[in-house]
């Protein structure tokens, strides 16, 4: 449980979705609350879809969005720490969430998680040769951050990784 920061202004573009809600709501805020209500629900109806087609499930899943602090509250049991982390990680991997606030537990018992922001000049192979000690390694990452990455060349700066221990 707790907050997970990420890089706002990087991640999966769903502004398509709800950008204009979003700024609508946002700069209505105190003139119009219904307003800002809908965006937030539009918000995390995209940011759940989004969820549902990275194939992440947890039961009784719930998502929330506060456009005011750019948050996203989770809330469920997912059945391993694995499945919990990518939930997590689908979340905050959008452009415009700056936090995602896990209410999210899991059913088995593993350690805390371990993230990695992706800098200028990431690569895999170098992150794997930075936290592993092996290059090769790197193919361990890129399964841990299955389906939200569909090749290892495909990161970029500010992109939050699973780090699998």
């Amino acid at each position: 449980m707790g907050t997970f920061a990420f890089i706002k202004n990087a991640g999966e573009n769903l502004r398509e979705l709800i950008e204009l809600k979003v700024t609508e709501a946002v700069a209505m805020i105190g003139q119009t609350p219904l307003s800002l209500e809908l965006a937030n629900n539009a918000a995390a109806i995209a940011i759940a879809d989004y969820v549902k087609k990275m194939n992440l499930t947890a039961e009784n899943l719930t998502i929330t969005f506060d456009a005011t602090t750019a948050t996203v509250y989770v809330q469920g049991t997912a059945t391993t720490q694995e499945e919990k982390e990518k939930i997590l990680l689908c979340c905050g991997n959008i452009a415009g969430v700056a936090h995602v606030h896990s209410r999210i537990s899991h059913t088995d018992v593993v350690s805390e998680p371990v993230f990695y922001i992706v800098g200028s000049g990431d690569m895999l192979i170098k992150i794997a040769r930075e936290l592993y000690g092996n290059a090769n390694a790197y193919m361990k990452i890129f399964e841990a951050n299955k389906p939200m990455l569909s090749h290892p060349d495909k990161i970029y700066p500010g992109l939050t990784l699973r780090i699998p221990v």
